[in-house]
């Protein structure tokens, strides 16, 4: 049920409104609806549904085959991109502007770890796979049409890189025998000295949206379908990780769930 509480205002917000011929304008002030708790249990079931798709299976469990992880660097590069832009194009949005924090943005780490798998003319050799197109599609459309549903799509992949990116840095690390600091700019928030203070200043952010629960759900909604979308990146690069590591221990590794949750795609 939507809670709130109307004031009468003479300087009305045309997008959120009261009104009749006869009756005066209000002002909405829409209560905490605790975003980031329905964000994290609405969104458990893809959580563990993209956990055991069997390429984050292998990465979960230290085998990264190197050509099919630039590939997801690659298509997280496009992907990343895409919401940048559009968070930057919406920063003075009501609801957008509350959990814009240039110190999350990804691009230029994805560049540079570009430049380290594929060289100088990186430009000229990555292209954003079929799913990868959809979730950027995906991303320019809400954009254009429903810019709080960019909330959904910051919330997925941020928290979830904070989250878990130190521990996929060091499955990255081994799994491909990097040496220090290489290749994994990615999962390195240089900008954000205090992973957790920040994790929770974004939290209570969500919670102080001025949304109402319609709204609310609409967003979790949208999470679930950028998990989907994740997960279909994922499928994608199980062809080439196969044909690395051979099928017979690809089956192996993925038979069985297993490992502990370290949010390669996902928020906590």
């Amino acid at each position: 049920m939507e809670r709130f509480t109307a004031v009468s205002t003479a300087e009305p917000f045309p997008s959120q409104r009261l009104k009749t011929r006869s009756e005066p304008t209000y002002r909405i002030f829409f209560m905490s609806i605790n975003l980031a708790t329905k964000l994290r249990e609405g969104t458990k079931k893809s959580h563990t549904m993209a956990e055991n798709v069997g390429f984050v299976k292998c990465f979960l469990k230290g085998v990264v085959e190197k050509t099919s992880y630039r590939k997801l660097v690659g298509n997280l590069y496009f992907v990343y991109s895409a919401m940048e832009e559009e968070m930057e194009r919406q920063k003075q949005h009501p609801v957008v502007s509350k959990i814009y924090f240039s110190q999350l943005n990804r691009k230029h780490s994805l560049e540079q770890d570009l430049f380290y798998y594929y060289g100088a003319n990186w430009r000229e050799q990555v292209a954003p796979s079929p799913a990868a197109k959809a979730y950027v599609q995906r991303i320019r459309e809400i954009s254009a049409t429903a810019p709080e549903l960019l909330v959904a799509h910051s919330y997925t992949r941020y928290l979830g890189d904070l989250s878990g990116g130190q521990i996929l840095k060091g499955i990255a690390q081994r799994g491909m025998n990097l040496s220090e600091g290489e290749g994994i700019a990615f999962y390195e928030f240089q900008d954000i000295p205090d992973e957790k203070e920040f994790k929770a200043n974004y939290r209570q952010a969500m919670n102080e949206l001025p949304i109402d629960e319609a709204t609310a759900q609409r967003i979790v909604d949208e999470a679930n379908a950028a998990f989907g979308m994740n997960m279909k990146m994922f499928m994608e690069l199980e062809g080439n990780l196969i044909k690395a590591v051979g099928q017979m221990l690809f089956n192996s590794l993925t038979r069985k769930r297993g490992g502990a949750s370290t949010e390669l795609a996902t928020a906590d």
